[in-house]
């Protein structure tokens, strides 16, 4: 059965918020040092700068320039990333970052045609793709028309500097674009959260207005109709409110029904909240692809019991386990009188069941409520004996259909020693 793997660590999953403007200053610091630990390819000019036989005016120029460029390029990145910016503004300074690079490349010497790469990269981030697709060409093409006057680099430079130009750029394009991406998928995430919301909503209300609708109209009719009885006619009010009590009873049992259903768990609620928990923690979820399809001829109840058997397991590997690995695997099973089951099994790596034989409330509870669905609980050491092991068993509903896990039907293993 193949199995999907996600991992994540304790902490924020993406400290640097790629495409998003930050909200801590922790997030503000790591978007400054990821963007500028690139200067170190200054490093070339920068050197220039302090070889001997480099003119007072060169240092004079050089290092304004650079400044300038400095500058003008974190401004630009940043406000893009902050608020964003106008074309005008983003052409103008992208202006400035080009002449900067021609008159400091021309002047000073080819170790400044790196500022060309620069300003190709902040390109392909703070303009549209289709103002992207021709400015990065057009920076490469001034670049080699620089980089020509320059006659001991004429062997490489196009291989130095051109194909980096052109590649950082389109990069930076591409990158843009999983991002936007992104962040249309993030909001329509959002939409569709607010949308089973609102459907929720709806159907509650729904659900209360025909299970109450009728029943608190027919007492209401049957109050007013014995309040005008009573007088002249006591034995028929007595008779209304007869039935006023057997139909509020017959409401109070339908709401009861009906909360119930509301709060029953559900495999697939309880497996997102499992990947939350585990994420927490810091613990690497391997889930069986079976668990995120619906399971026909699973009862209700029977599903409710594996939903908790889901959270128990998983809320004893956060809190007690010490483990590094937890796997969820769901699995139809034929036992020895004939009948499938469904097996939902949560394995860890983690310190194995306890020496006494001993089990908490938890596991209790749990095989009260597998005993309740004519289910069953197993727990063990995990296979190769590291680790801790629990399968809980639930039968499908009687005449559902063959495969309702959609999962091959295996021969059931021998059961799992309860911890001793």
């Amino acid at each position: 059965m193949r199995t999907v793997t996600t991992k994540s660590t304790p902490d924020d999953p993406d400290p640097v918020r790629i495409g998003q403007a930050p909200t801590t200053r922790r997030q503000v610091v790591a978007k400054v040092f990821w963007t500028a630990i690139w200067l170190v390819y200054f490093a070339g000019p920068v050197a220039e700068l302090f070889r001997s036989g480099t003119s007072a005016a060169d240092r004079v120029l050089g290092g304004t320039g650079l400044a300038l460029f400095v500058v003008a390029y974190f401004a630009l990145v940043f406000r893009h990333m902050w608020r964003g910016v106008s074309l005008s503004f983003v052409y103008g300074v992208l202006g400035l970052l080009l002449t900067l690079s021609t008159v400091l490349s021309w002047t000073l010497g080819f170790s400044w045609l790196v500022l060309f790469i620069f300003t190709s990269v902040v390109s392909g981030v703070v303009l549209p793709w289709q103002h992207a697709r021709w400015a990065v060409p057009v920076v490469t093409v001034v670049l080699l028309a620089v980089g020509a006057r320059f006659p001991e680099i004429r062997g490489y430079y196009l291989f130095a500097y051109g194909l980096p130009a052109m590649g950082s750029g389109y990069t930076m394009v591409g990158v843009q674009y999983l991002i936007r991406t992104t962040k249309e998928l993030r909001a329509a995430r959002e939409e569709v959260a607010r949308l089973a919301a609102n459907e929720e909503r709806l159907r509650l209300a729904r659900d209360l207005h025909d299970l109450l609708g009728h029943s608190l109209s027919l007492i209401t009719l049957k109050s007013e109709l014995a309040g005008r009885m009573l007088p002249d006619k006591p034995d028929a009010a007595a008779s209304q409110v007869a039935d006023i009590e057997r139909v509020s009873r017959q409401a109070l049992v339908d709401v009861r029904e009906a909360v119930t259903g509301y709060r029953r768990p559900r495999l697939a609620v309880e497996l997102a909240g499992a990947r939350a928990a585990l994420r927490t923690a810091g613990i690497t979820a391997t889930v069986d692809p079976a668990l995120e399809s619906g399971h026909h001829g699973l009862a209700a109840d029977g599903e409710g019991a594996l939903a908790w058997a889901l959270r128990e397991s998983v809320t004893n590997v956060v809190r007690h386990s010490g483990a590094r690995r937890c796997e969820v695997l769901l699995a139809e099973e034929w036992e020895a009188d004939e009948r499938r089951y469904l097996c939902l099994t949560v394995l860890d790596d983690g310190t194995g069941p306890p020496r006494v034989r001993h089990e908490g409330n938890g596991l209790t509870g749990l095989r009260e409520r597998l005993a309740l669905a004519d289910g069953r609980l197993e727990t063990g050491p995990a296979p190769g004996g590291h680790g801790f092991a629990l399968r809980a068993f639930v039968p499908f509903a009687a005449g559902g259909p063959p495969g309702g896990a959609g999962t091959e039907p295996v021969a059931s293993p021998a059961p799992l020693n309860d911890p001793a």
